[in-house]
């Protein structure tokens, strides 16, 4: 990694993840293969922000714990990629055994638990879902009726996400993503005692 700390993909230790490589590797990693409209990608970085907007939108009471992992809930991809999902089937067990890997070892790094609870998991499935839609619909090319065929009937959010579909320059998504982060980690930390 940049930071200069060496991560074993294999067998990842929380020791070896820094926010600064994650954050570095997602704004470099193109939602679509690239395949988006604009002068930039859309990265994973922007598509974490993305998530985490639509995550509290539906969730307003939701924790800065919550908020983190909406955040982080495609942080492996900084090493391995966003790989499609049709393709994630037929790589199959391996892929996701490596992924789920890498992900316990990120949430245990930032205070979080090795895996979310089936209620943060739902959460984060419906704001991936509603954002998988919205990056289709609007950058990808997908017309609403097919996007609805792949991600289903998208859930009704009132909330002004433009700004987050606009896909910015790498260097943006990067800072965005870690400022973004330190602020719900500072939030996650118990008050200082007077």
């Amino acid at each position: 990694m940049l930071s200069g700390r060496r991560l074993d993909l294999l067998d990842p230790s929380p020791l070896d993840v820094e926010i600064v490589d994650i954050a570095h590797g997602l704004a470099r990693v193109a939602r679509w293969n690239g395949q988006t409209a604009g002068p930039h990608v859309f990265s994973v970085a922007q598509h974490a922000l993305l998530v985490e907007a639509i995550g509290g939108a539906f969730e307003p009471a939701v924790s800065a714990a919550g908020r983190l992992e909406l955040l982080l809930h495609d942080a492996p991809e900084y090493v391995i990629g966003d790989i499609i999902s049709p393709f994630k089937a037929a790589i199959g067990h391996s892929y996701k055994a490596v992924e789920n890997r890498l992900l316990a070892a990120i949430r245990l790094r930032f205070g979080l638990t090795p895996a979310p609870t089936a209620v943060m998991q739902r959460l984060i499935k419906r704001a991936d879902r509603l954002s998988a839609y919205l990056e289709a619909t609007r950058l990808a090319g997908f017309s609403q009726t097919e996007a609805v065929r792949v991600f289903g009937r998208p859930d009704r959010l009132d909330a002004d996400l433009d700004a987050l579909l606009e896909p910015w320059p790498t260097a943006e998504a990067q800072a965005a993503f870690l400022a973004r982060f330190h602020i719900l980690a500072e939030a996650m930390q118990p008050a200082a005692a007077s």
